[in-house]
């Protein structure tokens, strides 16, 4: 099985991204994608912030254990922790991905990681070095993609706040060839 951990944005979220992007068809999206062999948008049920993965031979019960006692700890050593409204904003590409960054909602503008989001994310285990929150949005396996028209769309955009109420422990499972996520276990962050 394969595990990561996750945080969903909320439903008003997924929809104003969504009419932000103007459709989940390829022949819809800007930049010549339809062009680049491989070019998928993601569909937006699909669409999360992977805070950590867990790879494929992960024990769910002990990820879940880990994320119990880091979430508890949390709030041994800061009883009034609350992880902010987060915001979906700014875009970028990695090779291959089209993405939506991830923000405090007071810290839209700031470009850097939030440390609210670096805490959380080493708590599900992450390597915060290298962890930039976002949503992958579409994928590409080659041809040329003209990366400054597919981001332009969305180098303003900032969707509703919404917030996260738990951490997610996620199966990425193929059926007949199609990727579907479930998720196994719901751990609170704020555990009372």
């Amino acid at each position: 099985m394969r595990l990561f951990t996750a945080l969903w944005p909320s439903e008003a979220a997924v929809a104003d991204l969504a009419a932000a992007l103007g459709g989940d068809r390829r022949g819809e999206w800007p930049g010549g994608a339809e062009r680049s062999r491989g070019f998928r948008p993601i569909p937006p049920r699909r669409w999360h912030v992977t805070l950590c993965f867990h790879g494929d031979d992960a024990d769910p019960d002990t990820v879940v254990a880990r994320l119990r006692a880091g979430v508890a700890e949390l709030h041994e050593t800061e009883p009034d922790f609350a992880l902010p409204s987060l915001c979906l904003a700014g875009v970028g590409t990695f090779r291959g991905a089209l993405w939506v960054g991830v923000a405090p909602e007071n810290d839209v503008g700031s470009g850097g990681v939030s440390p609210v989001l670096r805490r959380v994310a080493l708590l599900a285990g992450a390597d915060v070095r290298r962890f930039r929150p976002h949503v992958t949005v579409a994928r590409w396996s080659g041809g040329r993609v003209e990366s400054d028209r597919l981001t332009d769309r969305l180098n303003s955009y900032v969707g509703p706040a919404w917030s996260a109420e738990s951490l997610d422990v996620v199966a990425s499972e193929r059926h007949s060839g199609t990727l579907t996520y479930r998720t196994v276990y719901r751990v609170p962050l704020n555990p009372r």
